[in-house]
């Protein structure tokens, strides 16, 4: 109600003071003016457009009543206005007859600047309208007009002006052909004006249904409806017309001021037309797109909007970081010219009252006082109180009685005008970015906004410009209003969820073409692997013996490489449009390094960097191809060139974005190496160890799978069920070497840590077997030159044959674990060799009387480098958390004498086995026995280095015991249990051959080298004679 008071009041005085309205003189004025009568006008709209209005008002007077003990005093006052403006337009041309005269005047004088500015596209064109090169001998001139603020004025504002104002005063469109004209064109433009945001005003039936009431308005009516036919069926393409044009016409401006910002100062006025014009047609075609009247919906989709809305942006940016070449400028202009023009203009005024006179020498004299000494020093200018002052000397002096009037002065006026442009070229650049270019309405049509974006990204010669929708999130804040604080917690939260969706939906979308990308380059680099040459051998080895191969109409297999030979340019392949698309989108995720909304700070780069870790994680675990059911994994060396090929494609992503790829592969890559990444999911790691240890160490145990020392490789053995995988494709130097590169020191480390909780699980189990024999055992320990007492204690011993099997099992996952840490040593040998060698100095030069805790950690160092160590840590670590409270220390290292005195005794046990032949084609035996010389040395010095015994001495007491208990299998005459007795026999030269703690002499004291040698005889003639 006090608005409603106050503006009734404002334009009754306006019209007893009869003001003169000019847009081209009076601009301030005249534009406030109309700014007035608008708003005024479109309050009362949407005050109607509110259902529950009466209801509200009655709770808000009930409220009041019950607060303060008595209704409010306006309360009658608004209900009756409430009553009155049911239909506001009505009620208001009845209120507005007064007013028609200062009204209608304000309107016409919008005849020199609304048709000048709603031109065709081919006018713009012809003209060649804010283009700086059309003309360049004057590009450096600067751009002038009589009508400086009018140029970049709103044309969506004039459009409300025309249509509200003339329907307000409808009667001079009767009487004033040049105000009919205006009205007219404003209708044909249109077919709805924005009230507020996204609310809407359809402007002809509105009109018509206001004057279908009116006496002899029936021509009115008819070009009302001519208008609308004109709006619905040539308003759509005339817009997209101008739009194209603007397309173009903005890309050419931002890049010459991106050549050559120096520009700016002169043609300042063409970039905020060209914001201008732009916003404009944007704002247009949202609100006509969500209002749309007709059938064909074709020219209100608009697929390359982004691009006109990035020029934009660029423009935008362009003001923002040359600000001060503009303020060096016009600091210059002010002084040196418009106060030298304006001092002349005020000179020559014949009459000139002393309130009039003091204002416009204190603009002459703020102006005269500038330099670019201020620019330099970064001084803060403020010219608010000059445009001020200049707002109150149009109000003194367009009133009729004034002694100074504008209206006889209109060049002083035009002057004025000019110098407010150039004035807040200096200190409210931001402002006026602002006034011309703000599209916070975006805000309002969220769904357009998210449609336009999509639209944006499918079609890849726009994807480039996607990074204006996140940049139009900026601008959202701009929307709100002191006034109403509460909103703007909304419209921030708003912004920043679209910011974020726009950012993560662009790095989606270039993840998933890197990953196209990458697909396309495992499958070439997987064309390269060995497997593949085979058929090319084959087919030269049966092209040179002339055999005949295959079908005759089979095609020739294409050879890697050959993709890239190409015949024509214009062949575009799927790779070139995927980098194509690639590089077009990463410009836009490279265009700006952050863009703050709202206070946060958003970096387009880091979004696109955590979607490749993601991907690359998971694109890494599933090259594996592991399937638990049918227990399938790929081989290390293909897994190691498919990740090699993905790296090389990201690799090349820093060429498109100023990204730290690196970073990327150190964050993935060393997840991978840990036993679950990040998010808690398995890693290469896990696979892997879980596979080696679970699908083939447990065939090795099953007797399907053999370690053959000779080639370092656990080899498929010929068997009734045929396995589903070959076991040196997983096990041989080269899968082994690339299993250590893919999951590195820490994956090895892993992998070990694995395969000795097995070992210490059958330990334990070892250590219950000798429990259960522990009497047995202690009488054979000291019994050992006793054959026959000997004999008689052997046949009371309970599970024998588990005891070698549980050690063979031991030695069989030792042997593997010797290949991995070879296989390391390799590769870090190659990565690292200073540190390696470094590593391996230290170990070599540990003095025998060192701590054993000191030489434990130097064998830990080692054991991670991948070196062998006389004492195995891991093992050491492993079997140390086995320690029973219950049981003595005492009686745990007696517990480990007589393990190793159970296996010295079983050892003859083995000739009778028809698996337990020696080949010297493999250097070893099919049932994995000769693994149980690792497994005897390893697990001797790593129990007696817990307990703190003598290595040396219980390898020693071990030795004869197993020597003496192989020697009387010489004398049995029983072939059945000496079949392979000359195999059993090396086992104690490979124990010994493994041992660092023994030596050929203490063999020799206690076994004779000749039955060796004998053995070595018996078992290579053996092997010929099976041959042939």
């Amino acid at each position: 109600m006090e608005f409603k008071d106050h503006v009734c009041e404002l334009l009754n005085t306006i019209d007893a003071c009869q003001v003169f309205f000019d847009i081209t003189v009076n601009f301030d004025l005249t534009k406030n003016y109309l700014d007035l009568v608008v708003t005024y006008t479109t309050l009362m709209i949407i005050l109607s457009r509110i259902e529950e209005r009466k209801a509200i008002i009655g709770l808000y007077n009930y409220a009041h009543e019950m607060t303060h003990g008595a209704s409010d005093r306006e309360y009658p006052r608004l209900g009756q206005m409430i009553v009155d403006y049911e239909n506001p337009l009505k009620k208001m041309m009845e209120e507005f007859v007064p007013h028609g005269k200062s009204l209608s005047d304000a309107l016409i004088s919008l005849q020199m600047v609304y048709p000048r500015r709603n031109l065709s596209a081919d006018q713009w064109r012809n003209a060649q309208l804010l283009s700086l090169i059309s003309a360049p001998s004057t590009m450096l001139n600067p751009a002038q007009s009589d009508t400086m603020p009018c140029e970049y004025l709103s044309l969506d504002a004039m459009e409300k002006w025309i249509v509200f104002g003339f329907i307000l005063c409808h009667a001079v469109l009767n009487s004033d052909a040049a105000a009919l004209s205006l009205w007219k064109l404003a209708l044909q433009s249109s077919t709805c004006l924005c009230l507020f945001r996204d609310e809407v005003f359809h402007i002809h039936k509105a009109a018509e249904d206001l004057f279908v009431n009116i006496r002899g308005y029936n021509k009115r009516i008819n070009d009302i409806r001519e208008c609308k036919e004109q709006a619905l069926s040539h308003a759509g393409s005339m817009h997209r017309e101008r739009r194209k044009f603007l397309r173009s016409a903005l890309k050419e401006l931002a890049t010459v001021l991106a050549d050559q910002p120096g520009l700016l100062g002169p043609k300042a006025l063409f970039v905020f037309m060209a914001l201008s014009f732009a916003r404009d047609e944007i704002i247009w075609l949202l609100r006509h797109a969500d209002n749309i009247q007709k059938k064909s919906t074709d020219d209100f989709i608009d697929k390359h909007i982004a691009e006109l809305i990035f020029y934009m942006e660029e423009l935008r940016a362009h003001v923002r970081k040359y600000g001060p070449v503009m303020q060096r400028y016009y600091v210059q202009y002010l002084s040196g010219f418009d106060a030298v023009v304006l001092n002349e203009l005020v000179q020559n005024l014949s009459v000139c009252p002393e309130d009039e006179s003091i204002i416009m020498s204190s603009f002459v004299n703020t102006m005269t006082s500038l330099s670019v000494k201020q620019v330099e020093d970064g001084e803060v200018f403020d010219f608010r109180g000059l445009r001020l002052d200049w707002f109150r000397l149009q109000a003194y002096t367009s009133v009729s009685k004034a002694s100074l009037g504008i209206a006889d002065h209109k060049e002083l006026g035009k002057m004025m005008n000019t110098i407010i442009f150039h004035t807040k070229m200096v200190d409210s650049l931001v402002d006026m970015l602002v006034e011309t270019s703000d599209l916070s309405i975006f805000c309002f049509y969220s769904r357009a906004f998210e449609k336009m974006f999509q639209q944006c990204l499918e079609l890849p010669s726009q994807s480039r410009h996607s990074i204006c929708f996140p940049l139009l999130c900026t601008h959202f804040m701009s929307c709100t209003h002191e006034l109403c604080p509460e909103e703007r917690h909304h419209i921030g939260d708003r912004s920043l969820s679209l910011c974020n969706m726009f950012l993560d939906e662009m790095a989606k979308q270039a993840r998933n073409l890197i990953t196209d990308i990458c697909t396309e380059q495992c499958t070439l680099s997987d064309q390269l692997l060995p497997k593949h040459c085979a058929k090319t051998i084959s087919q030269a080895v049966n092209k040179k013996s002339k055999k005949a191969t295959g079908k005759k109409g089979e095609p020739e297999r294409e050879k890697p490489g050959v993709e890239s030979m190409r015949k024509n340019r214009l062949l575009v392949t799927n790779l070139d449009k995927l980098h194509t698309a690639l590089s077009e989108l990463c410009f836009s995720i490279n265009y700006v390094p952050n863009l703050v909304v709202w206070e946060h700070t958003f970096t387009p780069r880091e979004y696109l960097t955590s979607h490749l870790e993601i991907r690359f994680t998971k694109s890494i675990v599933g090259m594996t191809m592991y399937n638990q059911a049918t227990q399938e994994i790929a081989k290390p060396s293909e897994l190691l060139t498919s990740v090699r090929a993905y790296m090389t494609v990201l690799q090349s992503i820093e060429n498109y974005v100023t990204i730290d790829i690196t970073r990327v592969f150190n964050n993935v890559l060393l997840q991978q190496t840990q036993h679950l990444d990040s998010h808690g999911e398995p890693t290469i790691t896990s696979l892997y160890t879980n596979w080696y240890l679970e699908t083939l160490l447990r065939q090795v145990s099953n007797g399907h799978i053999a370690y053959f020392p000779a080639m370092k490789a656990f080899v498929n053995l010929p068997t009734e069920n045929e396995l589903t995988f070959n076991a040196e494709e997983y096990s041989d130097i080269s899968e082994m070497r690339s299993l250590s590169e893919l999951l590195g020191p820490y994956g090895m480390k892993f992998l070990s840590e694995s395969l000795m909780w097995h070992i210490s699980s059958q330990v334990a189990e070892l250590k219950k077997l000798v429990v259960e024999n522990m009497e047995v055992l202690t009488q054979m320990r000291t019994s050992f030159d006793k054959p026959d007492h000997m004999a008689a204690l052997f046949k009371k011993l309970t599970s024998v044959d588990s005891v070698l099997k549980r050690m063979t099992i031991i030695g069989v996952i030792l042997s593997f674990r010797s290949l991995a840490q070879e296989a390391l040593r390799d590769v870090l040998s190659c990565h690292i060799p200073f540190l390696v060698s470094s590593v391996e100095d230290f170990k070599d030069h540990i003095p025998r009387e060192t701590d054993m805790k000191v030489a434990m950690n130097v064998y830990e160092l080692s054991s991670a480098a991948g070196l062998p160590c006389e004492i195995d840590p891991a093992l050491v670590v492993a079997l140390s958390s086995q320690k029973s409270e219950n049981i003595s220390p005492e009686e745990e290292y007696k517990i480990a004498c007589l393990l190793m005195v159970f296996v010295a005794v079983s050892l003859p046990t083995l000739a009778s086995n028809v698996m337990s032949q020696y080949s010297p084609a493999i250097e070893g035996h099919c049932n994995n026995i000769h693994c149980l010389a690792k497994a005897i040395n390893q697990i001797a010095a790593a129990l007696f280095t817990i307990h703190k015994g003598s290595i040396e001495d219980r390898l020693k007491e071990f030795l004869a015991l197993a020597s003496s208990s192989l020697l009387k299998i010489g004398q049995e005459t029983d072939k059945m249990t000496t079949r392979n007795r000359e195999s059993v026999y090396l086992l104690l030269d490979m124990i010994v051959q493994e041992s660092p703690f023994l030596t050929m002499d203490l063999l020799e004291s206690c076994f004779p080298y000749v039955l060796l040698r004998n053995a070595y005889h018996a078992v290579y003639k053996q092997s010929i004679s099976a041959n042939a």
